[in-house]
């Protein structure tokens, strides 16, 4: 069959095809993600698994004007594609190109912006209620996966949704899997739904018998729909969706365009909450991503013949070392346990898991309940370590605050991807943690410079009994610095000078304290300037004894961080200045300013944010010399009036 992708430039050019032309399309799609992802990275078997979905939706709405709400987003590279960014589609998640999620700025088929999970049904039902407000006709559908009904918001959307009656389409993308695999009674009902074929296999016969009928085929239809409560409550674990005021139908096969068509125009224009069940496979199309989903959920650049990653870097990640030392504390301790929301993998936990799966809790995509969760073990004498992404945390800051440190209770927050994460662009950049934990009372924050301090911290926050503790590190790999066989206490609230100076002090939060030595060892060599770098590892309680000491001892001070500069630890340094009426001290604060930041690679973002050595250098060379020549200014002008006082 002839190419037909470079062909589509819109929606409106695949509603003319027929169900081959649409198969062979998919087919096309497919190899054309694993293409670009295996040189660009990004989230390949989300995507895969919804190609059919994708065309299937697009063939039958009307889209723009008819709005298709994606949960997560990872899944819609091939909603990218066949909405005129095809061409764009290789620059996907680099700086300049488009972004790896569903962005209204970028296209006006993109209906809502999107980077978290569970929040595609409240959008969804926000954007209906608009539409019969103003009286418009449009089609709303959300398509929701499976993973993404273990985050508490979904049910708060299916709730408010189905108990309007209002007209919304919600397309359940059931894969079995979130990142890692599915937990939950949720989990284990769409399994007995999709494992149960009776109700399906009784209901379709009977809407094709009854259709057969041309006057008295509506009428059966509605006595068959009267009888239909009885006949699932007979035949299946529940009815859960149609007590929340759903129709449902399903589970179809994803994957089968004709099913798709036949189904979606079936549901199309019924009015009221409609839920639509679809079976999928997670990496369709791709064997590797079949076989092992996790892995290829989101990913760096990989070989795509055999799967396998392409490495840049052989130092262990910060997640490795966690999730290690982690495994290796519990040994000596059975009062730990790990707890995870959907990302046992990705923030390292499938260690602990492997090691010790008695005390190994998964909650789904729930940060929320996960904090509190760990409140509940830690009030019964457990010492819960949660480890969470940066960017998900913020979904927990009521139950940090009133959960966990208003009663102090002792449990560990392991903050993963803190800081940049590049590619996957503002939605998953992770530079608030520092704002708004350093405002929560009575919670100690660390930040380790590499990954064997990282082992030592999370020993310290372990044996820590007063109150709540987060350590925020960053994605990617460590220092790539040797690794001891124990474990160190680090005095709370102590910092380190990592190299002692004359002319200027350079106050490093995390691992940019290695980029500050560089610096600052260039710096001596090619300008004869004295830096001090010290390592501050606890951004609160801050070391107010080092502070004094800086302050009494350099007229220059650096901070650095990589977070948000708007009541970030620069904020905290410039707080302590303006109560101490430090007057004379010269403040340099380097972060990132008061904006959402793009996506792009994370090493030219740190340096364009002034966060590299190489940007460090220039700063500080640009100040010394401005220093000198204020300096030499400062002198001229006393000798001009001592002159000007001796004529006189």
């Amino acid at each position: 069959m002839e190419d037909l992708l470079s062909k589509i430039d819109s929606p409106q050019d695949i509603k003319h095809l027929d169900i081959p032309q649409l198969a062979h399309l998919a087919r096309e799609i497919r190899e054309y993600i694993i293409n670009t992802v295996s040189e660009t990275g990004g989230h390949l078997a989300p995507s895969l698994g919804v190609v059919e979905l994708t065309l299937a939706l697009h063939h039958l709405l009307n889209t723009p004007v008819d709005k298709i709400v994606w949960d997560v987003g990872h899944q819609a590279y091939a909603h990218k594609i066949i909405t005129g960014r095809r061409e764009a589609f290789h620059k996907i998640r680099q700086e300049g190109g488009i972004s790896g999620f569903p962005k209204p700025s970028e296209s006006v088929y993109d209906a809502y912006g999107v980077g978290h999970a569970s929040t595609s049904i409240s959008a969804a039902f926000g954007m209906a209620c608009a539409r019969d407000l103003a009286g418009e006709t449009y089609r709303v559908v959300a398509v929701v996966g499976d993973g993404a009904l273990t985050g508490g918001l979904a049910y708060e959307g299916l709730n408010n949704a189905g108990a309007s009656g209002k007209d919304l389409i919600v397309i359940l993308n059931d894969n079995s899997m979130s990142i890692s695999h599915n937990v939950g009674a949720m989990s284990k009902y769409l399994t007995n739904i999709i494992s149960n074929p009776i109700y399906n296999k009784i209901k379709s016969e009977i809407w094709d018998f009854t259709g057969k009928f041309e006057k008295m085929g509506p009428r059966i239809r509605g006595t068959a729909r009267r009888i239909e409560e009885s006949l699932k409550a007979f035949v299946m674990p529940g009815i859960l969706f149609e007590r929340l005021g759903f129709r449902y139908f399903g589970p179809i096969d994803g994957h089968n365009i004709a099913e798709l068509l036949r189904t979606l125009t079936e549901v199309r224009d019924l009015h009221g909450p409609i839920l639509l069940h679809v079976a999928t496979k997670k990496g369709k199309g791709f064997k590797p991503a079949e076989e092992n989903a996790p892995i290829f959920h989101g990913l760096g650049k990989f070989d795509k013949v055999t799967g396998a990653p392409i490495k840049a870097n052989a130092a262990p990640t910060y997640t490795e070392v966690f999730g290690t030392a982690l495994a290796e504390l519990a040994e000596q301790s059975p009062k730990i346990v790990g707890i995870t929301a959907a990302m046992a993998l990705g923030t390292g936990m499938s260690h602990f898991a492997a090691k010790h799966p008695e005390r190994f809790f998964d909650v789904g995509i729930a940060e929320g309940h996960a904090v509190t969760f760990a409140a509940g073990m830690c009030m019964q004498g457990m010492r819960p370590v949660v480890a969470i992404y940066s960017s998900f945390l913020q979904r927990a800051y009521d139950q940090l605050i009133h959960d966990i440190a208003l009663q102090k209770l002792p449990v560990v927050f392991a903050i993963d991807r803190a800081g940049l994460v590049g590619d996957d662009g503002p939605t998953h950049h992770g530079v608030f943690d520092l704002a708004f934990l350093r405002t929560i009372p009575d919670l100690v924050l660390m930040a380790p410079r590499d990954e064997e301090e990282l082992r030592h911290m999370l020993r310290t926050a372990l044996a820590y009994d007063q109150g709540p503790v987060a350590i925020r590190y960053p994605r990617g790999a460590g220092e790539g610095v040797p690794l001891s066989s124990g474990f160190q206490l680090i005095p709370i609230g102590k910092s380190e000078v990592m190299r002692s100076g004359s002319d200027i002090a350079i106050l490093a939060v995390g691992h940019l304290a290695h980029k500050a030595v560089a610096a600052a060892e260039r710096l001596q060599h090619e300008q004869g300037i004295s830096a001090q770098v010290i390592n501050v590892r606890f951004i609160k309680p801050l070391d107010s004894a080092m502070l004094e000491e800086v302050f009494s001892k350099f007229h220059l001070v650096m901070t650095l961080e990589e977070g948000t500069l708007t009541g970030g630890f620069g904020s905290a340094v410039a707080d302590y200045l303006a109560d101490h009426h430090h007057e004379e001290i010269v403040l340099i604060r380097k972060g990132f300013p008061d904006e959402f930041l793009g996506q792009g690679d994370r090493t030219a973002m740190l340096d364009k944010a002034g966060l590299s050595a190489e940007a460090i250098v220039e700063i500080v060379k640009k100040w010394h010399e401005g220093h000198i020549n204020n300096k030499t200014s400062r002198i001229r002008n006393l000798f001009r009036f001592a002159k000007t006082l001796k004529s006189a």
